[in-house]
């Protein structure tokens, strides 16, 4: 019996032991505060770094022949569209359509360029790129021809006022929004027209003036109409001497005038004068009236200038 007692001691002793232990263990893990937990400062796990063959190529990005960009959206909310042909590293540059409506007849020779270049893109020169942008001011062609799509002269209404169409939905004259002796009043002929409320004021202006920026092309074309002539271009400081090579090389190519310089009235804010002061050969080419395209004689300048920048 003694030894009985003993035993059963013996097991109620250890019974309360291991209550004891399992209740300070319960208290340790759940009644500690948050702020009190130790924070782990193990490193994450990295994920497997796959090796690559020192001998493996970058697949290189491959330029397209043809190809089609949005610049920028004009002041109106249109896009102001860009045509790239060829793959060289030296671009040439035609705009049409700065005066929109107005001038519809430059938007037209600049769809010209497009056709002849989308028929013939296999023959440029392996080094030549040529960009497009045919209606730089859509917002003006939109309040004549009544769309920005693509269009032709029958499409403009007959006696319609034209005068309206020159300027965007700001009714800024955006050859008188650059960068190159800017006022924000310019002249038009014997009116005053605005030049915006700062040079680049307008989207139009910008997406030029990125563009060119970033791509420097090696010459440029913007058309104009109407007098009938090439002028070169400056902004005060003298004609460049590649400008003054360009403008007799179109003009004898295409049968217009060779002029010095636009000088039938002061311009301030124009974009070929800005385009000289970035140091790139440009030249204004104004067709002889408002309405005709004279595509053949263009073509012509055109191609003396990829003959001229092009290499074979």
């Amino acid at each position: 019996m003694k030894y009985a007692l003993i035993v059963i001691a013996l097991l109620a002793a250890a019974a309360i032991g291991h209550f004891v232990f399992i209740s300070n263990d319960w208290m340790s893990r759940d009644d500690v505060p948050l702020e009190e937990v130790a924070p782990d400062f193990t490193e994450p796990e990295q994920e497997e770094e796959i090796e690559t063959d020192e001998n493996d190529e970058v697949e290189p990005v491959v330029q397209e022949p043809q190809s089609q960009s949005v610049l920028g959206t004009s002041a109106g909310g249109h896009t102001i569209d860009a045509y790239h042909f060829g793959v060289g590293d030296t671009e040439l540059l035609f705009i049409g359509g700065i005066h929109g409506g107005y001038s519809w007849n430059t938007s037209l020779v600049a769809y010209e360029l497009i056709d002849h270049l989308s028929e013939n893109v296999d023959a440029l020169p392996e080094n030549i790129r040529i960009t497009v942008v045919p209606m730089l001011n859509p917002d003006g062609i939109d309040r004549v021809v009544g769309d920005v799509g693509r269009f032709s002269a029958s499409d403009i209404p007959q006696g319609a006022d034209t005068v309206p169409g020159r300027f965007n939905a700001n009714n800024v004259d955006l050859n008188r929004n650059f960068d190159c002796q800017w006022q924000p009043e310019g002249t038009w002929q014997t009116r005053s027209v605005s030049g915006g409320s700062v040079p680049f004021s307008e989207p139009e202006s910008v997406a030029i003036r990125n563009y060119v920026n970033q791509h420097n092309p090696a010459a440029a074309v913007v058309w104009y109409s109407a007098a009938g002539g090439v002028f070169a271009s400056n902004c005060g400081d003298g004609v460049l001497p590649e400008t003054t090579e360009l403008t007799n090389l179109f003009a004898q190519a295409s049968g217009y005038r060779a002029y010095n310089e636009f000088d039938f009235y002061e311009i301030t804010g124009d974009m070929v004068n800005w385009m000289a002061r970035e140091g790139i050969p440009a030249i204004s080419v104004l067709l002889t009236d408002h309405r005709a395209v004279e595509w053949d004689k263009n073509r012509a300048g055109i191609e003396a200038m990829i003959e001229r920048y092009g290499v074979r």
